[in-house]
């Protein structure tokens, strides 16, 4: 059975030797249990994208090893972990799966899974992400990190932080890249290694399918822990990607830590139009942060970067200008401040707390 079970991206940190039993299905499934199920019924979701990074076509009667966890996609689903009795849905191309709640109009129903049973290693315990995240290892050593958050959903978010990888690596910089906020899927990621990144980390690093629900205690434990690893490469800069818009609810909460807000030297905002622009400017101010730029969909029209930047205040930039070797440039001279004992030392604190 092993041998035709699809592993998902989700499980890339489980060691495949430990896939080792199957166990009865827990009842209350909990946030990164490993379950083992069959695909019922094709929806939303006719492709998985397996552990190794390859994407791969779905069929009926497949055995996929997937993960619990929550989503929230505006676009797309909100979703829960659970069952409904040996039944629930694949939340994600990543491998993710639960219940739908409620979904876009325009999306399909989601694919439908068996559950046959949960995961466990080779001793009988059941397998959990949790158990495989990156370990604790602070360092006072950190990069300048580049925070890139959106005013939406699909607003150009990945596009941005990949352009902004490619200037700075073109600068002669050594860049890591993250996600910190989202859903299990590996399309960001290996986005972030194509241009150059010298390490492209997840939440998944962190033991989490996805971060729908996690407190901000959860969200700055692996920020510390992301942040730890690229210094760990060397990493000069860390272009940090925060998933869906301004107004959800792990963004907010992240907006308004002034312990997250502390470790940031620069954020860059993705929008789709200028109003949204606009909105989400207001938003991030009312948390004492100005972008340094505006970009995302938006800087495809001519008057709608006149627009947005009449509205903000702030300069629009495009991908082409992103990926210029002049970025770090533009980035120090919008950051460079005078030093202040205070924040310095409250940055020092930061990076020094375990867990």
């Amino acid at each position: 059975m092993k041998d035709a079970v699809r592993i998902s991206y989700a499980l890339r940190r489980v060691p495949e030797e430990r896939i080792a039993s199957l166990l009865p299905l827990v009842e209350v499934p909990q946030i990164g249990d490993v379950a083992l199920a069959r695909l019922e019924k094709i929806g939303k979701n006719s492709a998985l994208e397996l552990a190794n990074g390859r994407r791969c076509a779905l069929h009926e009667g497949d055995l996929l090893a997937v993960a619990f966890g929550n989503r929230y996609a505006t676009k797309q689903f909100e979703a829960y972990a659970g069952t409904n009795g040996d039944r629930c849905d694949l939340l994600s191309m990543g491998g993710l799966c639960g219940l739908v709640e409620t979904k876009h109009a325009s999306v399909p129903e989601p694919s439908r899974l068996q559950l046959l049973g949960s995961i466990g290693d080779q001793t009988g315990q059941p397998l959990r992400l949790r158990e495989f995240s990156l370990p604790s290892i602070p360092t006072l050593r950190k990069p300048r990190i580049i925070a890139v958050c959106g005013s939406s959903m699909d607003a150009g978010k990945t596009y941005t932080a990949m352009s902004l990888i490619i200037g700075l690596v073109r600068r002669g910089c050594r860049v890591a890249g993250a996600k910190l906020t989202g859903t299990a899927a590996g399309r960001d990621t290996w986005n972030m290694l194509d241009a150059g990144a010298c390490v492209a980390l997840d939440f998944v690093d962190g033991g989490f399918p996805s971060t729908y629900l996690c407190t901000l205690e959860e969200l700055l434990d692996l920020h510390n822990r992301l942040v730890w690893h690229a210094a760990a490469q060397r990493a000069d800069w860390l272009v940090l990607e925060i998933a869906d818009g301004v107004l959800q609810r792990e963004t907010a909460l992240l907006l308004q830590s002034s312990r997250f807000r502390a470790t940031i030297d620069a954020w860059v905002l993705a929008a789709g139009e200028p109003l949204a622009a606009a909105g989400a400017v207001r938003v991030l101010q009312e948390s004492g942060i100005t972008p340094i730029a505006l970009t995302g969909l938006l800087t495809l029209g001519a008057l709608d970067v006149r627009e947005a930047e009449t509205a903000t205040g702030v300069k629009c930039l495009t991908a082409a200008e992103l990926q210029s070797d002049a970025i770090e440039a533009r980035v120090m001279a919008a950051t460079v401040r005078p030093f202040e004992p205070g924040r310095h030392q409250a940055r020092r604190r930061e990076f020094r707390k375990g867990p």
